[in-house]
């Protein structure tokens, strides 16, 4: 049987996260893993990323995301899988 397994995540990233490349870093890693959804920086300076996709995929930005780039520190990634409802075409930066 060649079932995949599709799934869908919130994650809210905190630390030395904005001003840093994240959201940008967290899209580039979305797009080679073939993932939708959205990164945006909140108010009280942390990212919110929502990404849907392969399991194995979302897995994997879930592990860049608590990486970041270089210039970032991550202290924080909360992770609260969601279900997945195919609600995104691509994967946006607001």
């Amino acid at each position: 049987m060649n079932y995949i397994e599709f799934s869908a995540v919130k994650i809210v990233v905190s630390g030395r996260v904005q001003g840093v490349g994240f959201r940008y870093f967290i899209a580039q890693r979305a797009n080679e893993l073939e993932l939708n959804g959205y990164t945006k920086n909140l108010f009280n300076g942390d990212v919110e990323i929502v990404a849907e996709g392969r399991r194995e995929f979302v897995e994997a930005l879930i592990t860049k995301a608590k990486e970041g780039p270089r210039n970032s520190k991550v202290d924080f990634c909360k992770v609260e899988w969601l279900d997945f409802k195919k609600k995104y075409d691509n994967f946006e930066i607001y």
